[in-house]
């Protein structure tokens, strides 16, 4: 007999459970406890199922009887309504919990956790800003081509057609990570390829003929402006080569100078994995003369502003500008192509072993491992040798 919402009122608990049938399957359940809950029995696929529709009286008998009716119309259709409520539910979660801005900061602290630099992260954060409003409440696996197009197109519109490619990579990363984890089952930037502003590849700007390096060393070693840090800065950076940042976040346990050996930290080098050069006497000299001022601070290339910052890279650049390089002629990171190319071309040194100096190494173990031990010994007497060449230069 169908129940009444009167009769429900008076059920009362017992020690043991109860159930009151409405009939096609639905009843009520009565625990011990006082709860009272909608359950339906049904078969499908030849087995026997429970439904749970709720609580009474948050769910009354005729909401109750709405999601009978509904589940047994599923049921005519062949689809199994406890397997469509599971699906439902993870949709759910999906749209509250797997969203892009949840997978971005999954993501972004995964690289973290990797060692990537602080300032790395910084920009990350920063590119990931620039969408966040149209991609960052949604779910991932709802996220459809358009919808990125038309976030990138946004950056675009301002002229940051970089920005937009950078982004574009950092968007096919998250859903990268998506696929791997099951919350994605395609990446919308694979399609995009093409889709954006094309972007002229541009070199940075560097001095790589012989007599137009002299005459930029003997600026540099004469130029008497700026910090001490900088002054060193911009020596060191044509004597060792390194990455700009490699160089002005370094602190002072990096060097050994009795060793001459200058060990970089995996987490400020390009490839995350730590890099040795060797320390030649001009690199120890100006070393040892700029510890004489910022000797008693972590950074090495302290900055003027503050003994915990260290100077930035456009303060070399800077400094560069006003010995009189323009930003088309040099720039700091220039130094790199500037060794590169007069060290190859002197002829005196094994590519690989100018390769492996500049820390350009490809993706095999092996090859990596032959870069770092055959090559050491040559390194050292090819940074010997370029610093020679260079104190001969700025005499």
């Amino acid at each position: 007999m169908p129940l009444n919402d009167l009769q429900i009122k008076k059920l009362r608990a017992t020690d043991k459970q109860l159930k009151k049938a409405d009939g096609g399957g639905l009843y009520l359940e009565i625990n011990p406890k006082g709860s009272k809950l909608w359950r339906m029995a049904y078969r499908f696929g030849g087995k026997q199922k429970l439904l749970s529709f709720g609580k009474y009286p948050e769910v009354s008998l005729a909401k109750a009887r709405e999601k009978r009716l509904e589940a047994k119309i599923l049921i005519a259709d062949g689809v199994d309504p406890q397997v469509k409520k599971n699906e439902e539910r993870k949709q759910a979660i999906a749209e509250t919990q797997n969203t892009f801005s949840n997978l971005k900061n999954e993501l972004i602290e995964k690289k973290v956790k990797e060692g990537r630099a602080a300032s790395t992260i910084t920009k990350i954060k920063w590119c990931f800003s620039l969408v966040e409003d149209a991609l960052g409440h949604r779910a991932v696996a709802e996220i459809k081509s358009p919808e990125v197009l038309d976030a990138l197109r946004v950056i675009e519109a301002k002229g940051n057609y970089e920005t937009a490619h950078r982004v574009r990579g950092l968007i096919g990363e998250v859903f990268r990570y998506a696929i791997a984890t099951g919350r994605a089952d395609y990446d919308p930037t694979f399609a995009l390829k093409g889709a954006l502003i094309a972007v002229p590849v541009t070199h940075r700007a560097a001095v790589t003929d012989w007599k137009a390096f002299e005459e930029l060393l003997k600026a540099v070693w004469s130029y008497e402006g700026a910090s001490p840090a900088t002054r060193a800065a911009l020596k060191l950076m044509a004597i060792l080569y390194p990455r700009p940042g490699e160089l002005r976040l370094s602190r002072w346990n990096e060097f050994d100078l009795e060793k001459g050996v200058w060990e970089i930290p995996k987490e400020r080098t390009k490839m995350r994995r730590p890099h040795q050069k060797p320390l030649p006497p001009l690199a120890i000299s100006i070393l040892k003369e700029l510890h004489e001022w910022s000797g008693d601070c972590e950074l090495a290339f302290r900055s003027d502003i503050g003994r915990a910052k260290p100077i930035s890279e456009n303060t070399m650049n800077q400094a560069l500008r006003r010995i009189g390089y323009s930003s088309t002629e040099m720039v700091s990171h220039g130094f790199r192509a500037s060794a590169s190319t007069l060290l190859n071309e002197s002829g005196k040194w094994d590519a690989d072993a100018i390769e492996a100096e500049l820390a350009h190494v490809g993706s095999d173990e092996i090859r990596r491992a032959y870069h770092r031990g055959k090559y050491w010994e040559e390194r050292i007497r090819m940074s010997n040798w370029w610093a020679e060449e260079i104190a001969g230069m700025v005499k």
